[in-house]
């Protein structure tokens, strides 16, 4: 029982981060903004979508940093070496080369189009077909979003 509504204290006030979305409805309500309305109900989850995020990204930035720091290329490509096969020659590539914009651009759409709590929420409200189709249609979508904007990268930077 402990452990359960640990679990939910988790999974919404700290992942689901409920508390900073309450906060954002109290301060519009504060303002005079009717969060009840489809026009306030629309600012309050952009603002706290945003704001979720922003939080979220710097977090991965930072702990990728982090992890960066005490693995420099030089040990990952030793650490890599080891192990044989597709998945460690796409993983070599990856470490041999530089971030290019499609690929942060895909990993971008990637991570709030494909992520596990959007797939949960579609899941309620769509059936699995249709969500394997969404799915399919999306990776689709940004794999090639991802390899058009490496392709005109060098137009744009």
């Amino acid at each position: 029982m402990l452990s359960i509504m640990i679990w939910e204290f988790i999974q919404n006030q700290i992942l689901g981060m409920k508390w900073m979305s309450t906060l954002i409805g109290n301060l519009l309500e504060k303002i005079g903004l009717d969060t009840s309305s489809r026009m306030g109900g629309s600012v309050q989850f952009f603002l706290y979508d945003v704001l979720k995020i922003t939080i979220l990204l710097c977090i991965l930035i930072f702990m990728i940093s982090y992890i960066q720091s005490y693995f420099p290329p030089e040990r990952s490509k030793k650490i890599m070496g080891r192990f044989h096969g597709i998945w460690a020659n796409c993983i070599a590539a990856l470490l041999a080369k530089g971030a290019q914009l499609g690929t942060i651009l895909s990993f971008m759409m990637g991570v709030t189009t494909l992520s596990l709590p959007s797939m949960i929420m579609l899941r309620k409200a769509v059936k699995p077909k249709l969500l394997g189709i969404f799915i399919v249609i999306c990776a689709v979508g940004i794999i090639i979003v991802g390899y058009f904007f490496n392709a005109i990268q060098y137009l744009l930077v």
